[in-house]
């Protein structure tokens, strides 16, 4: 229950903290659409609207994470969820393991977000935005349903068989600890996303998905990570 309620509170203060200032805004030019592997169909997001006006003032480097978003949204995109799981995992043990801290599975997990999170998202959300372009509340619950229904068990299947190759694990190994851990990791995921990307796909644009996911994640991928380690 603490993981969840650290989970909700961070949605909120994510969401809070990517708000606007009051002072005027810039209309940002419109993204050109190339194929889901180029830029996101929607580049204006309520919460992110302009690169240099944030709560608070302009945030160092977000023009340039911008720029990047634009030019290379795979790569940026890939490096925002390594940055993610990474977070996510040292926090993991340092503060519930306590342990010492494990490199390997911390460079495990890192990679895992380089090569498959950040990019499998990047095609994932702009695939299902094409699909499903509205923001209006039927709009919103068909995409969280997708999301959860169809998505989360891919990429739950998909961590568990990463960590069993990387550990060196026999497949049979694999396919019993997916069979064990893989309706609880859904049932934990059950719990916290559909709020989350409520907001996500209500709010946040198709550029912006992943950056938001990964600032939520950071105490989500606290729980797999030691879900992955059992």
């Amino acid at each position: 229950m603490k993981l969840i309620s650290v989970l909700v509170a961070a949605t909120c203060l994510t969401a809070q903290a990517f708000q606007p200032s009051q002072r005027p805004v810039l209309k940002p030019a419109t993204a050109v659409v190339s194929g889901l592997r180029n830029k996101a169909p929607a580049s204006v997001s309520p919460l992110f609207r302009d690169a240099a006006l944030t709560r608070g003032g302009a945030v160092p480097g977000w023009a340039a994470y911008n720029n990047a978003l634009d030019e290379n949204p795979i790569t940026a995109k890939a490096c925002t969820s390594a940055v993610g799981f990474f977070l996510g995992d040292l926090l993991a043990q340092l503060f519930i393991v306590k342990s010492g801290i494990d490199v390997r599975r911390l460079v495990t997990l890192s990679v895992f977000g380089f090569i498959y999170h950040g990019p499998s998202g990047h095609y994932f959300y702009n695939w299902l935005d094409s699909k499903i372009s509205g923001t209006d509340g039927a709009s919103v619950a068909a995409k969280v349903a997708i999301d959860q229904v169809f998505w989360c068990p891919i990429f739950m299947t998909v961590f568990f068989t990463y960590l069993g190759l990387c550990a060196g694990d026999s497949f049979g190994t694999i396919g019993n600890k997916i069979k064990s851990d893989l309706f609880t990791a859904m049932q934990g995921s059950w719990k916290v996303w559909p709020f989350v990307h409520a907001i996500n796909f209500k709010f946040i644009s198709t550029k912006h998905r992943l950056v938001f996911i990964n600032g939520i994640q950071i105490a989500f991928n606290m729980f797999l990570s030691l879900l992955g380690s059992k």
